[in-house]
Formats: structure tokens, sequence, C-alpha cells
């Protein structure tokens, strides 16, 4: 696979990133993304038939809110000197999308931002959770429970090391409490339409702050870390704006989507979901610990130790 890839990289004179699951080559105006025959249980690529329908899949959520990014698919067939974009004989799958600067992207904006930024912002995630599918066959409570199990279960080892065992335990019983004092909100919501075909991955760094604002790479490759609580879904952006030091910003940002969505629970399950967001974070930061290839571990630490720290402090507001 990695033939076609350098191959195109250089036909089309473009630079190539990779990331744990695609290929991407930049070019001046364009991107263009080929998954990676890869298998990690939560994402699968293994076949070309899984990466042409989640290929497919990704130009069609991610046009939801980045329309005029996200361009379209083209099969990438092999020809007798080389390769090219047609489908006489398909051997890979590339999302075309159009380049956007890198300045654009609210993760290098925070110095410059201003108020009515953050409203506008929670005006289109506000808008686009009130248009989106809503979803009630998705057991929420039963969901959550699995997430958060699954998060303490898979940070045991770290104990000590990134999270002390006290925080440990204080999170993980705060959180396990208000379950038990809560499963009647989580039943209703899923009931009344609050679980979302959302975006799933609000995050600063795909926040694009164009004459146009839109929220780039919603994951395709996994229905059940995309469909979730609204507040779940818009949440994961404030945690990172308290993350970075910028929670004025944050207030900001979920105050205006409140005063839209007009949602009753929001303000009890906030720090709930912002917990969560924040613990997931300080998880998959604690995993590079164990990467052979990541030189620089006591950054790595220090930031994990970081969100767990934030965890703990928005599972001391929860009841």
């Amino acid at each position: 696979m990695s033939e076609v890839v350098f191959y195109l990289k250089d036909k089309l004179k473009g630079e190539l990133v990779q990331t744990h699951s695609s290929f991407v080559i930049l070019t001046d105006k364009f991107v263009y993304k080929i998954k990676k025959p890869v298998n990690f249980g939560f994402l699968d690529y293994s076949t070309l038939e899984k990466r042409k329908l989640y290929t497919y899949k990704e130009l069609e959520i991610n046009k939801r809110l980045c329309a005029d990014i996200y361009i379209e698919v083209l099969p990438v067939s092999k020809t007798d000197d080389g390769y090219e974009f047609s489908d006489k004989n398909i051997v890979e799958y590339a999302l075309k999308m159009k380049r956007v600067k890198d300045e654009l992207f609210m993760i290098n904006r925070l110095n410059v931002l201003k108020d009515e930024d953050l409203e506008n912002v929670a005006k289109v995630v506000a808008n686009f959770h009130i248009k989106t599918d809503k979803v009630y066959d998705f057991d929420l409570y039963e969901q959550m429970k699995f997430n958060t199990d699954e998060n303490f279960e898979q940070t045991k080892e770290f104990i000590e090391k990134t999270i002390s065992q006290e925080d440990y335990n204080f999170i993980k019983d705060k959180v396990n409490n208000f379950y038990k004092n809560h499963k009647d909100i989580f039943v209703r919501r899923q009931k009344e339409g609050y679980v979302v075909d959302g975006h799933g991955d609000i995050r600063l760094e795909h926040v694009v702050m164009g004459e146009n604002i839109c929220i780039m790479d919603a994951i395709e490759f996994n229905d059940r870390f995309r469909i979730q609580d609204e507040i779940n879904d818009m949440c994961f952006l404030s945690m990172e704006l308290d993350f970075k030091g910028y929670r004025h910003f944050s207030r900001l940002y979920e105050e205006a989507y409140k005063n839209i969505i007009k949602d009753e629970d929001f303000n009890i399950l906030l720090d709930f979901y912002k917990c969560y967001r924040a613990y997931v974070r300080g998880k998959v930061t604690s995993f590079l610990l164990n990467d052979p290839h990541i030189e620089n571990k006591e950054e790595v630490l220090e930031k994990a130790r970081k969100f767990f720290k934030l965890s703990k402090e928005y599972a001391n507001s929860i009841v």
C-alpha cells in the first residue's frame, strides 16, 4: 500500500503526513486521505471494502458541518506504469478535501479569540444538535456505564504514575454514585431525543474559524463514539478550553449553547460529562508511556496528570 501512497505523493507534488490510521497527502490547495489497512478492534480498515465503506461514510457525515471542505471520494486505480484517480482497476480510495490554513484552526487562535467567536461556535454546535438525527435505540445508561467502567479498568496500571490512588478512588466513587442517583435522567433523555448522531470529537484542533465556522473530523469508524448525549458531544471543546486555561471562553461557549438548546438537564450533566472527557484524555495520554517510539515521556507524564487532576475537579462538582 505504501507504494500507492508514495507514488501519488510524488505525482501530486505533495507532503506526506501519517496518523495511526491514515496516510495524508498535503498539497497547496487540497488534502488526500487514504486509510491504512489496520484493525484496532474499535476501528477496522483491514479490507478494501471496509476502507471504501468508511471513506464514503467519512465524506457523508462530515458534509453535515463542513460541506465546503469535504469534496469527494476518488477511487485509486493501478495503471501500467503507476497509479491514477480512476475506477478502471481500483486498489484504494482517497478522500479529497480542501486544505485549510493552519492559522484558522481554533487550537492556533486561542490568543486572538474574541467572546463572540465562542458564541458563534456554540450556535453552530447547538443548531447541529437540533437538526441532526435523534437516536432512540441507543441505551445511554448502559453505554456510558460501560465506557466509564472500561476507563477505570484500563487506568489501573497508571495508578501512582499519572493518577494517585486517592484521586482514582474519588473519581470512580463520584461517577458510580452519579449513576445510582440519576439513572432516571439517562433513561428519560434517551426516550426524549437527547441522544443524537453527533460529531464525536469536537476538539480545538478540529474547529475551523473561517468565514463560515466548521468542525472537521467527525468520527466515522465507530458509531458508538459518535452517537451520544448532546451534552457529552458539545462539552469536549469546553473541557479542552479549561485544560488550556481559557475558562472564560469555556463558560461563554457553555452558556451560549445552553441558551439555544434549552436543555433542562444541562447543569446536572455538564460536569459529569466533562469529568468523563478529561478522564478519557488522561487515559489515552497515559497509554503513550507504553509506546517505545515516544521519546519525551516526562512531558507525556505531566500532561496525563493534568488531565486527571481536571477530571477530579469536575468530579468534585457532580452530585
